[in-house]
Formats: structure tokens, sequence, C-alpha cells
């Protein structure tokens, strides 16, 4: 009988982190505009990470905004049994924000104990931190100096939220682990306060840095579990629109999970616009094998940034049944790609994912494609008022 192992870290963050070693910074203030760029990401889960280590090895002094509706996993049991802040995700972001991923410290910060009903020992860390400080953000810079952390996270909120769906179907869903998971995509999420009647506000310091960016990165992650659930907090779009700075989406690459199940890029921008983002975002990066090319005259010009380096097979080949295995490609069209860009943000498709996991993107494609953004954005200058 195979022997259970007693600890284990996400191979995704390890992999990811690990091909962007020794890129933290490349860029220096000899770089002009690298070191004053000040980057926010928002978002959550396993997504948010990778643009944090990427914004980093860019020189980008940066940030992260992170969603506070988690209840799965370790963080939900703690919830449930502790009363405590969610944990999960801001562990997440602190390693990701680490100088060295592979300081024993930090490693130990991502390990999940087997041993201890999967408990991630940062999460228990942070839980703890908690309540000998009684203060969330306490617990957080603690953890940010134990592990030099090169920049800051922040909750989008310190209200305790509970995440509510609506399917495209009808159905209503209760809870961030169940909307992740649903049978079909969501069309609607709210948060709801867990006293009622309570009201839900924003966590300043979250609010300035977001105010102060001059890059501001939604994603990747899922949807509408670790991204859209940040804009519901009152404030927080407030503090995007009062922004001078661009602000970027980056696309998920594959639905792995039910939440998105079948939209398409244009639907995920449009989901974000019918959560409060409509007129602020300028930049939609997205994933695609293929070069996108009109299918009529009367589609008008392309005027997308394409990535030249079309190296990976395409999935146009796929049916439903392959693709239904666990991963179905987020489609991209030119179609997509005219009516994202009438609604306002200009669409930059490029080969994004990794050759070994085509659910996650590739560091140095997404490397590239972040500092293609952040050149676009300093010609064409501050984003004027929203």
């Amino acid at each position: 009988m195979p022997v259970k192992q007693p600890f284990r870290i996400d191979p995704s963050a390890t992999s990811s982190f690990a091909a962007l070693r020794g890129k933290l910074p490349r860029l220096d203030a000899r770089a002009p505009g690298a070191a004053r760029l000040r980057a926010v990401v928002v978002g959550g889960g396993t997504g948010a990470p990778m643009s944090i280590r990427t914004l980093l090895s860019l020189g980008a002094q940066t940030s992260a905004v992170v969603a506070m509706a988690d209840d799965g996993g370790s963080t939900g049991i703690l919830r449930a049994e502790a009363d405590v802040t969610p944990p999960g995700d801001i562990r997440k972001c602190i390693a990701a924000f680490a100088r060295d991923p592979q300081d024993p410290l930090v490693r130990a910060f991502k390990y999940r104990l087997n041993v201890a009903r999967d408990h991630a020992l940062g999460n228990l860390m942070l839980a703890a931190l908690e309540d000998s400080c009684g203060s969330f953000p306490e617990a957080i810079r603690i953890c940010e100096r134990l592990l030099d952390a090169q920049g800051h996270v922040y909750p989008s909120t310190l209200d305790h939220v509970t995440l509510e769906a609506l399917t495209r179907d009808g159905r209503a869903l209760d809870g961030q682990a169940v909307a992740c998971h649903s049978k079909t995509a969501l069309e609607r999420v709210r948060l709801r306060a867990s006293k009622p009647g309570a009201p839900i506000r924003a966590f300043e310091p979250a609010c300035e840095a977001l105010r102060d960016a001059d890059l501001i990165v939604l994603g990747p992650g899922s949807l509408f579990t670790s991204i859209i659930p940040n804009l519901l907090v009152p404030g927080i779009v407030d503090a995007i629109r009062e922004s001078h700075g661009h602000v970027l989406f980056v696309c998920s690459l594959a639905d792995v999970q039910g939440e998105t199940w079948g939209l398409t890029a244009r639907e995920h921008v449009e989901a974000l616009m019918d959560h409060g983002m409509a007129g602020l975002i300028d930049y939609v990066l997205v994933h695609t094998d293929v070069p996108l090319r009109a299918e009529s005259p009367s589609m008008g010009s392309y005027i997308a940034a394409t990535g030249a380096d079309l190296e990976h097979a395409s999935t146009s080949d796929m049916d439903d049944h392959a693709l239904a295995a666990g991963v179905r490609p987020v489609p991209i069209t030119y179609q997509d790609v005219a009516s994202i860009q009438s609604m306002g943000p200009v669409v930059i498709a490029r080969s994004l994912a990794s050759a070994e996991h085509p659910t996650w993107h590739d560091p140095e494609a997404l490397r590239g494609a972040l500092k293609q953004v952040v050149k676009m954005g300093q010609a064409r200058g501050g984003r004027a008022e929203r």
C-alpha cells in the first residue's frame, strides 16, 4: 500500500516561479520607466500569483488586491470553525512576492499538511497571527516580513462575506466553493455580508493602491469567484475609476471549473463590464495559437496586436468530447475581437499557454505580453478621467 506523503506544494506555483527565477528584477532604474511603474494585481486563487511574479520580473513596484469570498478547502474549514478572515488566497500571493521562492521558510509556508486535514501551513499561520494580533492586516504584514516579500498584499475587504451566484440556466448557488464548480456557466454574482444587514466596506489601503497604480492587472484566474468578487466590494471599482493607470484583463486560457464553462473570451469581457467595469478596461490579453483573420471584408480591419510566435498546435481540430475531458480552451474569434474592441479595449492576442500544461500561462510568454502592454501604456500616456 503506497504511503501518503505528509507534505505537498501546489505544483503550478512551484513550476511557474522556477521558470522566472533569476529575473527578479531583470529591468532596473536604467530602463526608462521600469522602476517607476506601479502595478496592482486584482484577483486571487492560483492566477494572481503568476501575474505578481511576472510583474516583479519586469521591475514593477507591485501590490495585490485579493478577494475575500473563499470558503473552500483549508480556508473553508478555518472560516467555519474559527471565524477567521479567509487566508488562502492571501497566502498564495504573499508566497508569490517572496524574494527567494526556494527559501526553506517560503517552501514551508506553501506546504499543505496531509497529516492535518490538508491545511496549508501559511493558512494556519495567518489565522493564528490574526488571533494573536487582533488584526488581519497586521498578520499579513508579519508574514510579508518573514518571507521577505517584495510587495504588499491587501484584502479587498476585511468584512466577512459570502458569494452568491446565479447560473445562466436560472439556478441560485450559495458560496464560492459551490459556485466555482457549477454545472453551467454563471450569469451574475454578488456578495452577502455574513451578518445580516451589515455593510460591506472596502479596505482603504487596497483602494489607495488602486488609485496610485500605473497599471491594474485583472487576473488571470477564475472570473466569477476570484476576480469579480473584488469588484463587488463597494469602493473598489470607484478606486479603479479614479486611477490614471491603464487596466489590463488577462483572460483565462481554459475552463477547468464550471463557472465559465463554454464562455468565449468576449463573454468573459462582457461579464466584467456587467459587474462594474464598463468603460474601465484598456487592454484584453487573450490566448490564441492561430492568426485571427476577418472572414469577410465587411468585418473591417483587424487591429489587435498579435504575437508572432505561434508555436503550439491549434485545438481547432478537437471535438467536444476531447475538449470536455476536463479542459476546454476559452475560444476567441475575429468577430469576438471586433466586438471587444467596439466596447473600448485593445485586444492583444498571443500564444500564451504552456506546452506541458495547457491550462497554465507560459511564464516567458506572459512576461513578454505584459512587457508589451507596459510599453503600449507608456506610449499612450496616463489614462484620462473615466
